[in-house]
Order: structure tokens, then C-alpha cells, then sequence
């Protein structure tokens, strides 16, 4: 139960991210280049004097920044940048079908395949989200905001793999989100991810960074160790279904009997992936 309550807290913080970057994008208060350096840096200081209160250390020079910072910074700079060209909804289809495929095909290729049972399970759940976030009518992605928003998710993806092996939550987000600042700031500035923010969107990309983001990819990587692969692509697919439901009753979004039939599919087919049988 307590594994469970974590991990649906940490997905809740994923969500929560979702909804603050809306927040600030879409009330104009923040441009999204600016929101997700802010959000890092945020993140990064958080870490850093919480790390230090505790008498410890960030492992900046452990080989594991190659994968985790690495990661990180992929992540941030393709999911900032795809959504100046990009549908939200289709970007986060790309996005968790990407997180989806990787996570299978590396655990696949190193001897921990999904069980059958599993792998219906992420099927029936992608289905339900691509049920509630298809756009309607033609379908036009950008070409670039596609292969942005697919780089982002292999970002995520590996960034997921590589907690499963780190010692210290805290400590080892902390380094990633201090490593990941200037690649992410500098790539982000470079591609033209824009900068003009009010003092709303400063302070909606500092709870982001410090709270939603920082503090809940900690807690994230403390619950990895103790979940399969398979299962935790799998739980991700509520995070959208999370912040859609966070925006009904945060943004006064309209509810729809598309999104209560999707949700069901989403949480069934997640159930089916986490639950296991018991033996007669």
C-alpha cells in the first residue's frame, strides 16, 4: 500500500507540472523556453540546499550524470521546444508512446521482457489515452515538433531506467537537475525557445521546479527500484488523465463522456498491467 501511495503521489506531481506549465504558457505569463529553464533551476537549488542540509554531497562527477543528467536535459529541451509547434494532445500521444516503446525494447534486449499480461495492459491503457487526446478533426503534426516531442520521450524513458540503479534519491536527482541547467538553458535559448515572463510566471515555474518537478523526480526515483519496467511505463499513462481532470477542477475545463469513457480504459488497462493474480 505504501509503494502504491507513493507512486500515485508521484504521478500526481507529474500531472501538477502539466497543469502549471498551462498555467503560465496559456495566460501568456510565461514563453515555455523560459518557463522550463526557470523550472530547472528552480529544481537544481532546491535539491542542492536540501542535499546540504542533510550533510551530504551531489555526486556531480559519478558516470551515472552521463545517463541521468543526459537524459534530463533531452527530455526538457525536445518537450519545451515541441510544443511551440505541436498540439498538446498529440505531443503527449508521441511523447508517452515513445516512453512506452523504449522502455519495453531496452528491457526486452536486456533479459527483462514484460509479461503478456502486461504488455495488454499498456496496450488497453494507450488506447483509452489516445481515445481521450486525439484532436479532432485532420490530424497535421509539425515535422520538427514531432522529432522533438519523440526525443524527448526516449529522455524520459532512459532518465526512468537510470534511477532504478541510483543510490541516493535526493542526492542524485539534485546532481542531474545541477548538471542538466546549462545544457538545457543554452539548447533552449539556441533553438529559440523564447524568454518573456511575468513575476506569475517566475513563481509558477519556481513551484514547478521546486516542488512538482524537484522534489516529485526525487521521489520518483526512490520508488523505481521497487517497480518493473514494464509497470512503471505502464502508470504513466494516468499522468495525463491526471492533469485533464486536474484542469476541470483547477481551469474550469469541461468534462465529456469521451474523457470518463478514456479514463476507464486508461485505469483498467493499468490495473490489468499492475495487479497480480493470486494463486488458487
Amino acid at each position: 500500500m505504501r509503494l502504491f501511495l507513493l507512486t500515485a503521489l508521484t504521478m500526481v506531481a507529474f500531472a501538477a507540472n502539466s497543469i502549471l506549465n498551462r498555467l503560465a504558457v496559456e495566460s501568456g505569463a510565461s514563453e515555455p523556453g523560459g518557463f522550463a529553464v526557470v523550472r530547472v533551476l528552480a529544481g537544481a537549488v532546491t535539491l542542492a540546499v536540501l542535499v546540504h542540509l542533510r550533510g551530504g554531497r551531489l555526486p556531480l562527477l559519478s558516470v551515472r550524470r552521463i545517463a541521468g543528467a543526459g537524459a534530463l536535459s533531452l527530455y526538457m529541451i525536445g518537450f519545451s521546444t515541441a510544443y511551440l509547434t505541436l498540439d498538446a494532445g498529440l505531443g503527449a500521444l508521441i511523447l508517452f508512446g515513445v516512453v512506452q516503446i523504449t522502455m519495453f525494447g531496452v528491457t526486452s534486449a536486456t533479459g527483462m521482457p514484460p509479461m503478456p499480461r502486461q504488455m495488454a495492459g499498456a496496450v488497453i491503457a494507450f488506447g483509452g489515452l489516445a481515445y481521450i487526446l486525439w484532436p479532432a478533426g485532420e490530424v497535421r503534426a509539425d515535422p520538427a515538433g514531432a522529432v522533438l516531442m519523440v526525443l524527448a520521450g526516449i529522455g524520459w524513458a532512459v532518465y526512468t531506467l537510470a534511477g532504478r540503479t541510483e543510490p541516493d534519491a535526493l542526492a542524485g536527482t539534485g546532481a542531474n537537475f545541477v548538471a542538466a541547467l546549462p545544457v538545457t538553458a543554452g539548447a533552449i535559448l539556441l533553438l529559440g525557445g523564447g524568454w518573456g515572463m511575468t513575476p506569475v510566471g517566475y513563481g509558477l515555474a519556481i513551484l514547478s521546479g521546486a516542488v512538482t518537478s524537484g522534489l516529485g523526480y526525487a521521489l520518483w526515483y526512490r520508488v523505481l527500484p521497487h517497480l518493473a519496467p514494464s509497470i512503471a511505463a505502464t502508470v504513466q499513462l494516468s499522468v495525463p488523465v491526471i492533469a485533464i481532470l486536474g484542469g476541470i477542477l483547477f481551469l474550469a475545463e469541461a468534462a465529456s463522456w469521451r474523457l470518463v469513457s478514456g479514463t476507464a480504459l486508461v485505469l483498467g488497462g493499468i490495473a490489468l498491467a499492475v495487479v497480480r493474480r493470486r494463486a488458487n
